[in-house]
């Protein structure tokens, strides 16, 4: 079951509840005794394989020069 993000209005008491997607949009009470919530916006990580090098770990930056796929295909 996903998790949602809301936020009281009255407090700003930032919260998360458990709920189907149906219920997603439903009303989601404060736990400190408030109703008056807004559901926020929600950010999806994903992390790159531990194989690939990065920068902070060391590894070489990648090259710059060509858009979206390297400049591989510009020409």
């Amino acid at each position: 079951m996903p998790r949602y993000e809301y936020r009281c209005k009255a407090c700003g008491f930032t919260f998360e509840m458990r709920r189907p997607m149906s219920q997603s949009d439903a009303p989601a009470p404060c736990p400190r005794g408030h109703a008056d919530t807004v559901k926020l916006l929600s950010t999806v990580s994903v992390g790159s394989s531990s194989s690939a090098p990065s920068a902070a770990s060391g590894g070489s930056a990648p090259s710059a020069g060509g858009g979206c796929c390297g400049g591989g295909c510009c020409g």
